[in-house]
């Protein structure tokens, strides 16, 4: 399967997900912002969604953390969308997944415990369930992003 395929699958069950749970969803037109989708949660309070489709790598669901902005390189996606939605194909889950609860480059969200019995710094998959969601949650995610994006100014 072509990569854009992939992608159009990947945005397209997180899309559906989201519908699912009766989630306001929009899809920017024109394709050409840093982020996929937009969740309404009320007001005038937007999610930035940046979709990602995960595989499997040692018991870990694997995906990439930065973005292809061709001839620009690897991209942070801080600043630009405050939440990655992951499908997994082989379970057909999806998981909502802040930007700052992974690593720079890859996220890893482990399937199982680990071998070792290692619990600090482990992030479980079904700890970013989508239905484990609420919007009070989805709105804290959002702030949290726009505190983290924000310029550090220096007035010394």
């Amino acid at each position: 399967m072509k990569t854009a395929t992939k992608g159009n699958e990947g945005e397209a069950m997180i899309l559906a997900a989201l519908i699912e749970r009766g989630i306001d969803v929009a899809v920017p037109f024109g394709g050409g912002q840093p982020y996929d989708l937009v969740i309404d949660l009320g007001g005038f309070d937007l999610l930035k969604v940046q979709c990602k489709t995960g595989w499997e790598d040692k018991r870990c669901i694997s995906f990439n953390t930065r973005s292809t902005d061709h001839g620009q390189g690897r991209r942070s996606y801080v600043g630009l969308a405050h939440i990655f939605g992951v499908y997994f194909p082989p379970t057909k889950s999806v998981y909502l997944v802040p930007l700052d609860a992974v690593g720079g480059f890859r996220g890893y969200l482990r399937l199982e415990p680990a071998r070792n019995n290692q619990q600090r710094k482990v992030r479980f998959a079904a700890d970013f369930e989508i239905g484990r969601w609420s919007a009070e949650q989805l709105l804290n995610v959002k702030r949290s992003a726009e505190v983290l994006a924000e310029p550090q100014l220096n007035f010394a």
